[in-house]
């Protein structure tokens, strides 16, 4: 058998199961390298990019360890902003789905902490959240780290960047010092060989190349003035005709002017950045990741540890000063086996910034001229799904395939129009193509689901 198969690990029969069922056979080229010592119960080093299979890779080595019928916190997962670790949560459930009463807890800053308190007293076997949070869970005395036998840190050097060595150092103080410690990080810059040292021992070290190659994405560079960026937004928009695009701001004002202006213009546009509340930072999130909304304007950090998938286009508003970071934008699309394209608006001024991104990549940038783009409002591409909400969700015991059936079965609603469904503890986010929201609306305005009626609005 080949060694790229996941077949070949001799994984529990559940877990090889479930991933033959979500169409996992063959490994990417992380979870190929990884997998083998994190099995064999080795501390790993992993240079990896968000999309390419590690949360995949950490989730089936920490659920390997796992014994389900001790009740308690064995796994630690830490991320650096709240919808890394959000997500992250959702794929360890996800390659868990059957292995029985596995309980995945959420633990991160800007969220309620009544419900955290009420869930830490229910007890959990993995946690996942931000350091911050996580640190202020044990230094109230709320979380008890002792049987702890795997440690993750993903996105570490996105954890260092953000000022949370101290955080990260109280957590790592308080699980085993015999735990397994899985690192995984986009870089390797001397603070990371540092603390890999100090937490990890004998740790294997794996190099993977981004997932995303600069081959299958089209990447242009346009001259333009300053006063003419949003002019040349809207142009690039309705030229290209991108299915869902990523517009990256450097700032938070700049963010939120364009967005609002792209609505104006009749885009469906949506803005993200760190302004915003974190029930609507979910919304937002949802509803472009469901594609009722095409174009998400953001900024880096906001955008950080998002893995929307399927991303047709970015389009860089302003240069970033950090060549890393204009990589680390333009690899949002062009993943797996798509093709993506990247665009990026360049003023005389920031030509030196340009030349930098030149040199980092090694390769020659292709410069267009914005003058053969002309802007046509009829050519606007309008989203082919609204987002609607239902007031109910995992404290009702809903899930996605009640609603599903109950729109497909008892309101005969064609199983195509309905796109993706996301559940969170109190509200379901349904995706439902634009010709059948009206039924859909009224099906679930009078009808049931699971025997009980459910407040739904819609997301204009």
């Amino acid at each position: 058998m080949k060694s790229d198969q996941f077949a070949s690990l001799n994984l529990l029969p559940a877990l090889e199961q479930n991933l033959t069922t979500l169409g996992f056979t063959q490994m990417t080229e992380i979870q190929a390298q990884s997998l083998p010592p994190i099995l064999a119960g080795k501390d790993v080093t992993a240079q990896a990019k968000t999309g390419s299979g590690k949360t995949v890779a950490f989730a089936i080595g920490l659920l390997s360890r796992l014994n389900v019928e001790r009740f308690c916190i064995q796994s630690v997962v830490l991320c650096p902003t709240r919808e890394l670790a959000e997500q992250v949560a959702i794929e360890i459930r996800r390659v868990a789905r059957f292995i029985h009463n596995i309980k995945v807890l959420t633990l991160c800053g800007g969220m309620p902490m009544g419900p955290q308190i009420q869930s830490l007293e229910h007890g959990a076997h993995i946690v996942v959240g931000t350091p911050g949070r996580i640190m202020d869970h044990l230094s109230r005395g709320r979380l008890q780290l002792d049987n702890v036998n795997c440690l993750v840190l993903d996105e570490a050097d996105r954890m260092l960047d953000m000022g949370f060595e101290d955080e990260m150092a109280a957590v790592i103080a308080n699980v085993p010092a015999d735990r397994q410690t899985l690192l995984f990080s986009a870089t390797y810059p001397p603070a990371i060989e540092k603390m890999s040292a100090e937490i990890q021992r004998d740790t294997q070290w794996v190099t993977v190349e981004s997932t995303h190659s600069a081959n299958k994405i089209e990447q242009y560079f346009y001259e333009i003035e300053d006063n003419k960026r949003a002019d040349s937004v809207c142009r690039l928009l309705t030229h290209y005709q991108p299915n869902s695009a990523i517009i990256f701001c450097n700032t938070k004002i700049e963010t939120q002017e364009l967005a609002d202006l792209l609505q104006a213009e009749g885009f469906s546009a949506l803005a993200l950045h760190g302004d915003i509340e974190q029930r609507e930072r979910n919304q937002v999130l949802y509803r472009f990741a469901n594609q009722s909304n095409r174009i998400l304007v953001a900024t880096d950090v906001a955008a950080r540890g998002l893995d929307i998938k399927d991303v047709s286009a970015v389009i860089n508003y302003h240069i970033t000063p950090d060549p890393e970071v204009h990589v680390h934008r333009i690899g949002r699309t062009g993943r797996a086996d798509a093709e993506g394209l990247a665009l990026t608006l360049c003023s005389p001024k920031e030509i030196h910034r340009a030349n930098a991104i030149e040199d980092y990549q090694q390769q020659k940038l292709m410069w267009k001229s914005i003058i053969a783009h002309i802007f046509h409002r009829n050519r606007i591409l309008p989203p082919e799904y609204t987002t609607l909400c239902i007031d109910g969700g995992k404290k009702n015991k809903l899930r996605a395939g009640d609603i599903l059936g109950a729109l497909t079965k008892d309101a005969g609603i064609p199983g195509d129009d309905i796109g993706k469904i996301n559940i969170t503890d109190f509200n379901a986010y349904l995706a439902v193509k634009i010709r059948s929201v009206k039924p859909v609306m009224n099906h679930l305005r009078t009808g049931k689901i699971k025997g009980k009626t459910f407040k739904v609005r819609k997301f204009n």
